[in-house]
């Protein structure tokens, strides 16, 4: 799907245009401290597309700037992610490998009497920068000398002083109503050994700080981000003004876009981490998390994503999404690249009393009937077929009833008609075989028109049939209504959100491989799942065939 126009994108032609830039250049910043989720996907296709349309290009920093809480793990699957969406960075970089450069930035403002070492905690801070009091308290240390100041931050990067014992705050205006002006931390004491810089620092400069600057080391030109970052611009901008950056071909500037949110849908890594951690899903990869992995594990195309990206058009409004029109781009995408094979997911044995005992017949049948180019494969008949309980009643059916009852014929799809002759049940009064007959006249190409059956089942053939476990996914959030509403997350888990069920796969899969895509006849989308084995394959539904969804 191509890109319309947006906003950014004006905002980018007009820049263009006045020579304000000679190139478009953006940056998609992730945090490696968590894996990226769908929302993540709007910045990342935002950033590269943008630039994309005007022959710029992307970079990819990592925001490694708190040890706390980040790993290498989360750095590669961040890779990864932005690969299988179809994407490679011009450069990619850390911000770790800029703390340097923030050093010497942070004692420029310190000599220009724009920053000060600070004494208060954490708390106290907060109090004295609260904008619901009116104005802001300077804090008793605000007017130390820039000597004393020098002197106090390189103690504090030698490691004299514990973590919290002092900061360094940018000096604004603490008279300010946005908050994020009043004298900002720009670095902190963190006693952790780093994953890439190992115990070279115990301070680290803060986000707002390390931002602006590694922006214009770049030379990034439209720095874009969510709209939660619009009153962290006025900082952005000062950091930029203050820290003699600003050149002739840099000069970052930022925009905010809206978030994208998906209707019952989990979207903050706090939350998703918390899941993770109380084993309320199998991993970040679970096919229930609204991860890329978890996104790439369902079965879900980066084509199918990307297009619902775009489809969702860029403004500075937030906006939700049911999770039933990404299912749309879903199909959209699969629909002439999946074969079309049976999957038996509640079978019934069917047995045809008039076939050869130990007879296996092997028909040809077209892998994808609107794709030819998909090509053909052989699928078993024989005396011993399984088809869904779905497609049978034993009591005489009506009209509208287009598959298998007693006495009624249906044709098997690729191969004969069959009719049901009897029932064979349990001591419960459940049916657990069918009796059947087919007629050797109707096989499937053979231009047989002398009477027409009551629709067309599929079937999977017993004695070939390959063993299968099919995971069903519903939203890991129940629907919000006014008795859940004000529920904790937890709370609001869906019981339903998996089913597992066993069955069958005809023969050609025995040999699938983990992510092959596939379109169950009349059941759904589906992809193999890693934890298959020898004994039993495993497949995820990725979405129905059909959206169930109503527009309110």
């Amino acid at each position: 799907m191509e890109e319309t126009s947006n906003f950014i994108k004006t905002i980018m032609k007009e820049d263009l245009e006045s020579g304000r830039v000679k190139e478009i250049i953006t940056r998609f910043p992730p945090e490696p401290n968590a894996y990226l989720h769908i929302g993540h996907a709007r910045a990342i296709i935002t950033d590269f597309e943008t630039a994309k349309a005007f022959g710029g290009y992307t970079n990819l920093r990592f925001d490694d700037t708190n040890p706390t809480k980040e790993k290498s793990e989360f750095v590669d699957a961040i890779i990864k992610d932005i690969n299988w969406l179809g994407y490679t960075p011009k450069n990619v970089y850390y911000g770790s490998d800029y703390f340097d450069a923030d050093y010497e930035k942070a004692i420029l403002l310190i000599k220009k009497g724009l920053a000060y070492v600070d004494d208060l905690s954490q708390e106290e801070m907060a109090r004295q920068r609260d904008t619901t009091q009116g104005d802001g308290i300077e804090s008793p240390y605000r007017n130390r000398s820039v000597e004393e100041n020098l002197r106090l931050f390189e103690e504090m990067r030698q490691g004299k002083y514990a973590d919290g014992e002092k900061t360094l705050r940018a000096k604004i205006d603490m008279k300010s109503p946005n908050v994020n002006m009043r004298d900002p931390v720009i670095y902190r004491i963190v006693h952790m050994e780093h994953h890439r810089q190992g115990n070279k620092w115990c301070i680290y400069p803060m986000y707002d700080f390390a931002h602006p600057l590694q922006d214009a080391f770049e030379g990034i030109t439209h720095s874009l981000c969510s709209i939660e970052y619009d009153n962290h611009r006025p900082l952005y901008d000062w950091v930029v003004d203050n820290c003699d950056v600003i050149t002739e071909t840099s000069h970052p500037h930022q925009y905010e876009f809206g978030r994208l949110n998906i209707a019952n849908t989990v979207l903050s890594k706090r939350y998703l981490r918390a899941l993770v951690d109380s084993k309320k899903v199998s991993g970040y990869d679970d096919c229930r998390m609204p991860t890329l992995v978890g996104f790439r594990r369902k079965g879900v195309t980066a084509e199918a994503i990307k297009n619902f990206i775009i489809s969702t058009g860029l403004s500075r409004i937030n906006s939700t999404i049911e999770p039933e029109i990404l299912d749309n781009f879903v199909r959209e995408d699969l629909k002439l690249k999946a074969n079309r094979v049976s999957a038996i997911l509640r079978p019934l044995k069917v047995t045809i009393t008039n076939y050869p005992e130990g007879q296996v017949e092997w028909l040809d049948a077209p892998n994808n009937l609107e794709n030819e180019e998909l090509g053909t494969r052989k699928v078993a008949f024989s005396k011993h077929l399984y088809i869904d309980q779905n497609d049978f009643i034993e009591e005489k059916p009506n009209k509208k009833w287009k598959r298998l009852a007693k006495d009624v014929e249906v044709r098997l799809m690729f191969a004969y008609f069959i009719k049901c002759t009897d029932v064979i049940k349990d001591e419960n009064g459940n049916i657990v075989e069918i009796l059947a007959t087919y007629d050797p006249e109707t096989k499937s190409g053979s231009g047989f028109d002398a009477r027409k059956p009551n629709g067309t089942i599929n079937y999977v053939e017993a004695t070939t049939a390959v063993p299968a476990e099919f995971r069903l996914f519903e939203s890991l959030l129940a629907p919000e209504t006014e008795e859940n509403k004000d529920l904790d997350f937890m709370e609001r888990l869906n019981p339903n959100s998996l089913t597992v069920i066993n069955g069958f796969v005809e023969s050609a899969l025995k040999d699938t491989n983990v992510g092959d895509h596939y379109q169950f006849l009349r059941e759904g989308f589906y992809a193999t799942d890693k934890d298959s084995t020898s004994d039993k394959i495993v497949f995820n539904r990725t979405c129905d065939l059909k959206s169930s969804f109503v527009a309110k």
